[in-house]
């Protein structure tokens, strides 16, 4: 048996499997030329809803998929194997935007939101970091203030930064301050007059994924866009991330095995010396610490994920969604890097995949909290104490 298979369910491993179809079929033989053109096919986000994918764990009276969030972290993994910028776009509209509305919004709100984001016809992005503002999300200064005539409007007004989906989304859940110490989340449709997105280009990986500064100049959304109570925004969005680095956890352990796989593909059919690089000892060394890391940061993916189906809260696992998240993230930039090692000189020109791999792994200890604050949460969780200079 596969050690992967240990202890899933026969519904959970069919849809593993079907994940692993897509990403080997649909998105791993043109995840080049996406890297290239630095943009995806925008057919991919349908073919994802037509699946399921971006449905998983909504209400199915919205359209959603009835899974757990280990399915959910299965599935993750699979499109980080294929390409980190599918499953970048997956968790976000889904994981950060799509559950956030079904937990927190108005009957309206979900129906309004979750079929087409579940479908594929509509994308979301999440709206907090900003240019001056990014592991600091308290200290936001995108600002909402309410109408003082009888309409209870809001204006928006303040910018975002590094944000994925930006430019080709439908709604950005966006946060902004209401008062001195009070953030409060909105939807805010981005036809909007004054909402604008430009793309931002020149990154070092991820580049087939769509990431956008956003500006938004006296943006008006009627109170009916507000998601949850007023001032309570925060909270939503650190339950969000909470939810999130599961995700990004199982996306950079589906990205390891995928440089893992080329790397073990790639030396044992490439000879030097009259035999296969693979049966050189060092070679063995690098590919053997691999497999270990990469099974130990599944194995923290996969024990957060069923803490979330247990019914534990997010702010009940969010130490667990840190560790997995911190370990997984720095594991792929190891593992990758040591593929890349295995490559030799073919492993730094893109005909082959490990410049890519390492290329993405990178960001993944930056966004979504990075490793330095993930060490910070992990620290002040064990000893109670908040960590000083």
């Amino acid at each position: 048996m596969d050690h992967r298979d240990f202890q899933l369910t026969p519904t959970q491993r069919d849809i593993r499997a079907m994940a692993r179809e897509f990403a080997d079929t649909e998105i791993a033989p043109h995840a080049r030329a996406w890297d290239r053109a630095e943009r995806i096919d925008p057919e991919v986000p349908r073919r994802l809803g037509a699946l399921g994918f971006l449905g998983l764990t909504l209400p199915e009276e919205y359209g959603g998929v009835e899974a757990d969030m280990l399915s959910y972290a299965l599935v993750t993994e699979e499109l980080g194997r294929g390409d980190s910028a599918v499953r970048g776009l997956v968790s976000v509209s889904l994981g950060l935007v799509a559950k956030t509305i079904a937990a927190h919004g108005s009957a309206e709100q979900k129906q309004r939101w979750l079929p087409r984001l579940a479908s594929g016809e509509a994308l979301g992005c999440f709206a907090l970091t900003e240019p001056g503002t990014g592991s600091d999300a308290g200290s936001l200064r995108t600002r909402a203030v309410r109408d003082a005539a009888d309409s209870g409007d809001w204006t928006l007004d303040g910018s975002k930064m590094f944000i994925t989906n930006g430019t080709v989304a439908e709604v950005a859940l966006t946060f902004a301050r209401t008062s001195e110490n009070g953030i409060t989340a909105f939807l805010v449709p981005t036809g909007t007059p004054g909402f604008t997105a430009r793309e931002i280009h020149g990154k070092l990986g991820l580049r087939g994924q769509a990431t956008a500064e956003l500006a938004l100049e006296g943006v008006r959304v009627p109170d009916s866009a507000r998601l949850g109570e007023v001032g309570r925004g925060l909270g939503i969005a650190l339950g969000a991330l909470s939810r999130g680095r599961i995700s990004v956890a199982a996306g950079a352990v589906g990205l390891a095995q995928g440089a893992l796989d080329a790397a073990v593909r790639y030396t044992t059919e490439r000879e030097q010396f009259g035999r296969p690089v693979a049966s050189f000892q060092l070679v063995q060394e690098l590919l053997a610490e691999s497999e270990v890391s990469i099974r130990a940061a599944r194995l923290l993916t996969h024990q957060v994920a069923r803490m979330a189906d247990a019914g534990v809260p997010p702010k009940g696992y969010a130490t667990e969604a840190s560790i997995a998240k911190y370990h997984a993230s720095e594991t792929a930039v190891e593992v990758s890097n040591k593929c890349l090692q295995a490559f030799g000189g073919y492993g730094y020109i893109d005909e082959y995949p490990a410049g890519k791999y390492l290329r993405d792994a990178r960001v993944l200890t930056l966004y979504e909290g990075t490793s330095q604050v993930q060490k910070l949460l992990i620290g002040r969780a064990l000893t109670g104490v908040d960590a000083l200079d």
